[in-house]
């Protein structure tokens, strides 16, 4: 799937460009008996309904000539949202210094959740600070990783 996701990163990124977005990510996904793929677009105004539906039908007849998914899917164009889950490193880097959730799928000392600042990472763990002290957390453990938006 991950195959998939690239090939159609490669295909829309310079077209939803052009329209004035930046291509956030691109997931395809099995939910029950239905594939999705989800296109999250943004930019520094932020993303409304009119935006979405504009990027679907700009891109709506290049994914189906490109023919790169080859079962029934169901397209969703959408914002990254406030907290934006970061699966890539261009994700982690621009959200370094900033506060974020991570879940794991086994515990690290009796915790699969974790809050704090992001501090830096490379391909094998993700640092983050939680008051004083740094956490290494293996990648491979992890989850899902996301920002934490501070209501103030």
């Amino acid at each position: 799937m991950a195959n998939i996701e690239q090939k159609v990163t490669d295909l829309l990124k310079e077209k939803i460009n052009t329209l004035g977005y930046d291509l956030y990510d691109v997931e395809y996904v099995k939910e029950g008996k239905d594939y999705f793929l989800r296109i999250y677009i943004d930019n520094e105004k932020g993303i409304d309904l009119n935006d979405c539906e504009k990027v679907s039908n700009e891109i709506n007849d290049m994914l189906d000539m490109a023919d790169i998914v080859k079962e029934q899917y169901f397209l969703e164009v959408s914002s990254p949202g406030i907290e934006r889950v970061l699966r890539k490193d261009e994700h982690l880097k621009a959200n370094i210094g900033k506060i974020v959730e991570i879940k794991l799928f086994k515990p690290v000392d009796k915790q699969k959740q974790y809050v704090g600042e992001l501090v830096e990472f490379n391909d094998d763990v993700i640092n983050i600070k939680i008051e004083e002290n740094t956490i290494s957390l293996d990648r491979k453990n992890i989850a899902q990783i996301k920002t934490v938006y501070q209501w103030n």
